[in-house]
């Protein structure tokens, strides 16, 4: 049967919609899940478990910036004072197929873009529905950006955060395998949608939503908050604060350029 045209479709028929786009990319996360299975050693030891080490490449990057620029070794990271334990029986069990389905929603995320595109392409004009390739490549880019930000920049500064936090001497630092695997989920995770900030401000701008000078007017809270998230995923020192907030300040200005040009466009198709 011939898909239905937008204006023909009830709302019923655009939740099936969804309710399709939502089995199709759940398969193709499930796929990808399992293909990974086959390098599970390899992820789980040197890729989750990377940032546990001194020898990861942030911070010998760290290191070798801290000579550079004539600090010794004052932001050197040679050590950190912390054990993974598992404490529940299921634990490690849970823990493996959460790390296959953070990998199969991370790989699989440029087909799950292109179900989206087709979700929402019938409600755009003729001209924009041809601009699938350009949507699909700059958000799956943006994205495992992002992804790889969280992954170098925000988990081993948040590992290297808590491992030399100490209220006192005497606690030392056990953490369970479920509480740090929660953190490397969230922080590539979200660092990985915070990099889709222009995408979705595209189209909020196109829907009339949100406007330049929206974005330009809350510009101070913005930087307050991500100086705040910086101050809070890594040491105290400045140099690494800096590291952490300048791409999302970049991110944030790349929102505003985009919803200006948009907004701008929008006035022109208005004034025809």
């Amino acid at each position: 049967m011939a898909k239905k045209n937008l204006n023909e479709m009830s709302f019923l028929d655009h939740l099936e919609e969804l309710r399709w786009l939502l089995v199709r990319s759940t398969i193709a996360i499930l796929i990808m899940a399992f293909a990974t299975y086959f390098i599970s050693d390899y992820l789980f030891d040197d890729v989750i478990l990377g940032p546990t080490r001194p020898t990861f490449f942030t911070y010998q990057w760290f290191c070798d910036l801290s000579h550079q620029l004539g600090f010794a070794d004052s932001i050197c990271i040679t050590e950190l004072n912390f054990i993974i334990q598992n404490t529940e029986m299921e634990g490690q069990v849970n823990i493996f197929v959460w790390m296959c389905i953070l990998a199969g929603f991370i790989l699989s995320f440029p087909y799950i873009l292109w179900e989206l595109w087709k979700f929402i392409s019938p409600a755009l004009y003729e001209k924009e529905r041809k601009n699938a390739k350009i949507f699909i490549s700059t958000s799956s880019l943006l994205f495992f950006l992002g992804v790889l930000f969280g992954y170098y920049v925000v988990v081993p500064m948040s590992v290297n955060f808590v491992a030399t936090f100490s209220v006192s001497d005497v606690v030392k630092n056990q953490f369970t395998l479920d509480s740090y695997m929660g953190m490397v989920k969230t922080s590539i995770i979200a660092s990985g949608l915070f990099f889709e900030l222009p995408i979705i401000i595209y189209f909020l701008t196109k829907l009339g939503l949100v406007t330049p000078d929206f974005l330009r007017k809350y510009w101070k809270y913005a930087v307050i908050i991500i100086l705040i998230v910086a101050a809070i995923v890594t040491p105290p020192d400045v140099v690494s604060q800096t590291i952490v907030a300048i791409p999302m300040l970049v991110i944030y200005e790349l929102s505003i350029l985009i919803s200006r040009i948009v907004y701008k466009n929008k006035l022109k198709e208005n004034n025809v």
